[in-house]
């Protein structure tokens, strides 16, 4: 079966580490139809728009996408291309696996957590004006709706893959009604699930249990603020975000992208760490039930980075992105 699949490159690095991953899953056999479309500033230059209404419509006739980091202004400028995939599509749920790859050290070992985190409301929509020079008010929105739909999917996923607990973070205490609403829908849901362990942290306090004792967790939910920051702590336990894959889902479409941003800095030196995406693309094959390819392709990750012979710098070697994609094609 040939799989449709709109592709991404993104800007800064993202060229560069599509690039390798797409080299990888050709060497894995999987047989993929790119669809590349542009997002972002490359977007911005070539089409006047940050998000061509031209790749929405693409992914919603593919319903998958693979995509590559998008720059994102600071404090001015486009709004995030992330944000507004996230919205045009639905993409209700930010699922990011985090767990150790062997041969990439790390402050902590036999970690194995699951981060499910509300994609589409609260402060992280941007939703924010000036109310009159030097006061800005920015809106945090939380819904039954969304809250219960977020909850069902964390115990779904618990349920599917044989995990014992879920954690609502929140911080309730003091937001009473908003963080208040997503635990009572959390609650609500949990007992649907009786054969999946249910508690809740405040989210300081879940924080500083995360970089103590990671092992204490197995599945965490979120709304999407703390899920954002939370998501990037635990990806901190592992070896950082060029070790960590992430899936944007909505009720029949899924993008997957790397969770590490653009680095401009080493953007076109090839010399970044295609991990990541390659991590998302393996929870892309999975979703399109190419569950062989992606075993291999694990398989073959874990022979590359246990050798120790070929390494980005960041994981403390010399190769360079194709010489690394190189490498893990080989193995394959």
């Amino acid at each position: 079966m040939t799989h449709t699949i709109t592709l991404i490159p993104g800007d800064g690095i993202g060229p560069e580490v599509t690039s390798a991953v797409v080299s990888i899953l050709k060497a894995s056999g999987v047989a993929i139809d790119w669809e590349p479309h542009d997002a972002g500033v490359i977007a911005v230059e070539r089409t006047g728009q940050t998000l061509p209404a031209t790749l929405v419509e693409s992914i919603r006739r593919n319903k998958v996408a693979l995509k590559g980091p998008v720059t994102t202004p600071i404090a001015a400028g486009f709004t995030s291309v992330n944000v507004g995939l996230r919205k045009a599509l639905d993409l209700y749920a930010n699922l990011r696996p985090v767990w150790n790859l062997p041969g990439v050290d790390a402050r902590f070992q036999g970690v194995d957590l699951v981060i499910v985190r509300e994609n589409t409301e609260d402060l992280y929509a941007g939703l924010e004006h000036e109310v009159v020079p030097g006061v800005v008010e920015s809106l945090k929105i939380i819904t039954e709706r969304a809250s219960t739909r977020i909850a069902h999917f964390a115990f779904r996923h618990a349920e599917r893959h044989r995990r014992k607990r879920v954690t609502a973070i929140h911080k309730a205490n003091i937001m009473k009604l908003s963080d208040g609403l997503f635990l009572e829908c959390a609650r609500r849901v949990a007992r649907e699930y009786p054969g999946v362990a249910y508690d809740e942290r405040i989210v300081d306090a879940a924080c500083m249990q995360l970089v103590m004792f990671p092992e204490r967790f197995d599945v965490l939910l979120l709304p999407n603020l703390y899920g954002d920051i939370v998501s990037d702590l635990c990806a901190g336990l592992v070896g950082g975000l060029g070790v960590v894959g992430a899936a944007n889902l909505g009720a029949d479409i899924g993008v997957f992208e790397a969770v590490h941003g653009s680095a401009p800095d080493i953007a076109g030196k090839n010399a970044a760490n295609p991990t990541a995406l390659l991590l998302s693309a393996v929870l892309m094959l999975r979703h399109i039930d190419e569950n062989d390819a992606a075993d291999r392709i694990m398989k073959a990750l874990a022979g590359v980075l246990t050798a120790g012979r070929v390494r980005t710098r960041d994981l403390g070697g010399a190769a360079s992105t194709t010489e690394f994609a190189d490498a893990v094609s080989a193995a394959l």
